[in-house]
């Protein structure tokens, strides 16, 4: 098994990207192993660590079929519903709350 050669934060060689990078250029890795890693040293803890794809062995993203569109409408429609009242909040729920804005408010209320 050969070892990933290592490079310091952004002193890594043109050619090679994060999987953010990727996205941003409309590509994805495509099944392709982890070519590079950049390490970024802090001063209390081990390094940040970032993998590196080759740009060139890269894919195009796969486009969003409409039954993925769907789905995805699906799913943030159920994190809009408020688990007290069961009503659409029209926004998503954060989790750290868990309940829409209204139903805070009034368990602020009860709670004084």
């Amino acid at each position: 098994m050969a070892t990933l050669p290592v490079y310091r934060w952004r002193l890594a060689p043109d050619g090679y990207a994060t999987y953010r990078q990727l996205r941003a250029l409309g590509l994805r890795p495509g099944g392709q192993d982890v070519a590079a890693q950049l390490e970024r040293p802090r001063r209390r803890r081990g390094p940040l660590v970032a993998y590196l794809y080759r740009i060139d062995q890269a894919k195009p993203v796969r486009p969003m079929t409409p039954a993925r569109w769907a789905a995805l409408a699906k799913a943030n429609a159920a994190q809009r519903i408020c688990p007290n009242c069961r009503r659409d909040a029209g926004y998503r729920i954060p989790r750290s709350h868990g309940m829409c804005g209204t139903c805070i408010h009034h368990e602020e209320q009860r709670t004084a």
